[in-house]
């Protein structure tokens, strides 16, 4: 039973880091947590701030509410969109413990290990990723805590 609920719980935080790694995703979350307890924004308003088209505003704000990062409101027959704050806790529940290792303690001196050219650049770009998405939630939970 926990087994089924872990191996749950990976493909949810995969699904997730997906969803975020987005980079027009993460700026319509962004939009919503500036308008954060109000009454939602609405699609036209989206386009408008961020200059995209409305289908693509559409297409990624379905990805965020299948994910159940956004709620909408419906009011006859605009949609008003808000930041649901939940699933990003996961993230950072997952994050902490990696954020708080100490790599000095184990003995491995990283600067001495050598790579060749094409994995130095794939672990840049891996490690710019997750530097943004590590940014994206921390500044997303550090302005929703009271």
């Amino acid at each position: 039973m926990v087994l089924r609920a872990l191996h749950h719980y990976r493909w949810t935080m995969a699904d997730i880091f997906d969803v975020i790694a987005d980079t027009t995703r993460r700026d319509i979350l962004a939009l919503l947590l500036e308008r954060h307890g109000g009454t939602g924004t609405s699609v036209s308003e989206i386009v408008a701030q961020l200059g995209l088209s409305q289908p693509t505003v559409s297409k990624h704000l379905k990805v965020l509410r299948e994910a159940e990062l956004v709620e909408v409101r419906e009011e006859g027959q605009h949609r008003y969109y808000s930041l649901d704050s939940a699933p990003l806790e996961d993230v950072e529940d997952w994050l902490i413990p990696f954020l708080s290792v100490d790599y000095q303690d184990d003995g491995v001196d990283f600067a001495a290990l050598s790579l060749p050219d094409q994995a130095k650049a794939v672990a840049g770009s891996v490690g710019k990723v997750a530097a943004d998405v590590t940014h994206a939630v921390q500044s997303v939970t550090k302005k929703l805590r009271p």
